[in-house]
């Protein structure tokens, strides 16, 4: 009875729930060199700098969860103090793959988070209008992820040979934050992590348990930082919005 009163609640967005923003920024950067993109600057500031300050300038989320590598808890956590980071703020050392260290982080949240947002460290351009409509979004439906249209045509290709050529139109660029029910999540990653399955994001995990994970509006300037040329890029966007 109360579950479907707060459920009510919600979709009319009178009592926001609680968001908890679990940050995966364990990874190796091994296509940028093996140097850690995440401490690389943009506009003079770290990477992961711009990743968490976009997360807290977003007022649906409650609080930040990261998952870093062990090695660099410390030199993480003197950024996020530079930084002056206005949400609460908690760093976990991350595992050797993204599912482990999004496990590792959903340990740490608070026990009051009815959403959880994956978000990338490597996504600082995120935006706080992209942030809310996939929060609200997925406090309505559960699961919900900011999307692009794909602009280039598509080809399934085997051993360089094309296969086929899927429909443009169907095709969409699927970025984070991923939004998901908490209870929903954990339960979807459980269920990846004892199966063994690769996952490349979050939304594979919950699609495998037949739930649907609904689109909303991305962004082309979201870009994921994995290689020197989107950082590039990233430093060309940033210099644009002055």
């Amino acid at each position: 009875m109360f579950q479907k009163i707060r459920d009510f609640l919600h979709r009319r967005g009178d009592t926001p729930p609680f968001c908890s923003a679990v940050v995966p920024a364990a990874g190796s950067s091994q296509r940028m060199g093996g140097e850690n993109k995440l401490l690389m600057s943009i506009g003079g500031v770290p990477v992961i700098a711009r990743t968490l300050l976009a997360l807290a300038g977003s007022e649906r989320i409650s609080e930040l969860v990261v998952a870093v590598r062990e090695e660099e808890l410390l030199t993480i956590a003197e950024i996020c103090k530079a930084y002056e980071i206005e949400k609460p703020l908690k760093l976990v050392a991350g595992g050797a793959s993204r599912m482990e260290s999004v496990l590792a982080a959903l340990a740490e949240c608070d026990s009051r988070a009815e959403l959880i947002a994956v978000h990338d460290g490597a996504r600082p351009l995120v935006t706080a209008e992209v942030i809310d409509e996939a929060v609200e979004k997925a406090a309505e439906v559960y699961a919900a992820a900011p999307a692009v249209a794909v602009k280039d045509t598509v080809k399934v290709a085997r051993q360089n040979v094309v296969q086929s050529t899927p429909d443009r139109e169907e095709l969409f660029a699927v970025q984070t934050p991923q939004v998901f029910d908490a209870a929903l999540l954990r339960a979807a990653l459980q269920a990846a992590k004892e199966a063994e399955a690769v996952l490349t994001d979050d939304c594979a995990a919950v699609e495998r348990l037949g739930k649907q994970v609904y689109l909303t509006r991305g962004s082309y300037e979201n870009i994921k930082i994995t290689t020197p040329e989107d950082l590039v890029l990233a430093e060309a966007i940033w210099e644009s919005r002055g």
